[in-house]
């Protein structure tokens, strides 16, 4: 299997587990393509202090010393209550910053849901939105973040997006 084996709509695996996008702030997934091309489970064990896992697998960790947090969304539309789950994971991840704990944001393939509530956390802590998701894409890949309407909640904002989906007939 070569190394440009794609998936997900032609968006290729990471090739890494997770990167750091500022310091103590990591992003990543439960898989990733290693340097001869076979796709690697993303084990955590103790590398990090707390991880926010927003997609799990069994046997992914992490290990027993770190606070682990579940909160599964999907790579789609989010509702209302989502979006405020991301606000909230967010807000908890900056604070794990101010606390000095090393912490990791993680979805599937670490490019969209981590991507969004790590640059919501950037933004947060005042970045502007567009140079947050540079700088995810800068840090972990050029094809983070590249679900476009993950891109337009952090442009309009989360709470502009949360009241908006509430405007919507449920399904």
């Amino acid at each position: 299997m070569s190394k440009t084996r794609q998936r997900n709509h032609g968006v290729p695996d990471p090739v890494t587990p997770w990167d750091e996008i500022t310091p103590g702030l990591w992003m990543g997934g439960h898989f990733w393509t290693g340097p001869s091309g076979e796709r690697r489970p993303a084990v955590v064990t103790d590398e990090f202090d707390l991880v926010v896992s927003l997609f799990t697998r069994a046997g992914h960790g992490p290990g027993p010393r770190a606070e682990h947090v579940v909160a599964e969304l999907p790579d789609a539309p989010l509702t209302t209550a989502q979006l405020r789950a991301v606000q909230h994971l967010a807000g908890a991840v900056s604070l794990a910053l101010d606390l000095g704990l090393t912490t990791l944001v993680r979805c599937r393939s670490g490019y969209n849901r981590s991507g969004l509530v790590v640059a919501q956390c950037l933004v947060d802590r005042g970045l502007p939105p567009d140079r947050a998701v540079a700088l995810v894409r800068s840090r972990r890949s050029p094809h983070a973040l590249h679900n476009a309407t993950f891109t337009a909640y952090l442009a309009d904002g989360l709470d502009i997006a949360a009241l908006l989906a509430g405007l919507e007939p449920p399904p």
